[in-house]
């Protein structure tokens, strides 16, 4: 039985070709991942948590907006994670280069506006 045979369905439609990377390797790229969605899950609960106790901070119609610009970020993100690690597990595989991080930029930029957005608020 060769290696590729003795993947399961799920493993060879993800992961198709290439050959086993260092387990290292691959369990790096899984640490990422789990701390790309813990990200991603403090941004869903920030989103709740704004809806749920924010009634003195903004007007409802904006509280509500914020609330799932936020949801929605955090929804990106899992789903950049997701994409990011099938990416780099490829790469592995194939022994290529690792793709550019495109979620970093755009987080960055997020960070920066929001914190903008909070100082904002607080100065007025």
């Amino acid at each position: 039985m060769s290696a590729d045979e003795s993947r399961s369905r799920l493993a060879q439609w993800l992961l198709p070709g290439g050959e086993e990377p260092d387990p290292r390797f691959t369990l790096a790229n899984e640490r990422t991942f789990l701390a790309w969605i813990r990200t991603a899950l403090a941004f869903i609960a920030a989103g709740v948590a704004l809806e749920a106790f924010g009634d003195e901070l903004f007007h409802p119609g904006l509280r509500r907006a914020v609330s799932l610009i936020v949801v929605a970020i955090g929804l990106f993100i899992a789903l950049s994670a997701g994409a990011r690690w099938r990416r780099v597990e490829n790469s592995l595989r194939r022994h290529a280069p690792l793709p550019p991080p495109a979620l970093l930029p755009l987080l960055a930029l997020g960070t920066v506006l929001a914190a903008g957005v909070v100082v904002a608020l607080v100065l007025t």
